[in-house]
């Protein structure tokens, strides 16, 4: 770092001339030329702090270039990685899907023949329940022809019973009433 001089004696002298005691002005000429040769810049200090900065921004964009490359790099391997892995697992859920669905056509297959089996089953029930039916009804409809007859017969039998016992009883009636009529006739 370049110095700056700073004139100390000039310093002094002008301080002195208004009118400050001298050992005084000796001790802030001192602290000023130190202030100065410590913390002033020259134009050197600055053009050579321009050159560190530059140099170092060169350096950093060359790191950040180099960082960025890297990166990418980097990127594009896990990207790969990545597709080869989808792809991996695209592979395996079209392999599950197409078993799913197979095993799924195998299952509504295999229901398809339960229920045509079951359908069969019932139908055959339904038909030996029919013919169960039509000869219940047919036996059912022989008892009643059956039993209709016997009550006819039964009824024309009361009936001539009924006439008879009618008969007799008219008869026995006239009989009485002729005797009753043959009493009276006599009496009278």
């Amino acid at each position: 770092m370049a110095t700056m001089t700073f004139d100390t004696y000039a310093f002094v002298k002008e301080l002195v001339q208004a009118g400050m005691p001298e050992e005084q002005a000796e001790v802030l000429a001192r602290s000023q030329a130190a202030l100065i040769a410590e913390k002033l810049a020259t134009k050197q200090d600055l053009k050579e702090l321009e050159l560190c900065v530059k140099r170092d921004l060169k350096e950093l964009e060359v790191r950040l270039k180099r960082d960025m490359k890297e990166m990418e790099a980097n990127l594009k391997r896990d990207m790969k990685e990545m597709e080869l892995h989808l792809k991996h697992d695209i592979q395996k859920l079209e392999h599950d899907m197409k078993e799913m669905e197979a095993n799924l056509k195998r299952d509504m297959k295999e229901m398809e023949l339960r229920l045509k089996h079951d359908i069969q089953k019932l139908e055959h029930d339904m038909k030996e329940m029919e013919a169960n039916l039509k000869r219940d009804m047919k036996e059912m409809e022989l008892r009643l022809k059956r039993d209709i007859q016997k009550l006819e017969r039964d009824m024309k039998e009361m009936e001539l019973r009924l006439k008879h016992d009618l008969t007799l009883r008219l008869g026995s009636m006239m009989v009485v009433a002729i005797g009753v009529v043959a009493a009276l006739v006599k009496l009278l």
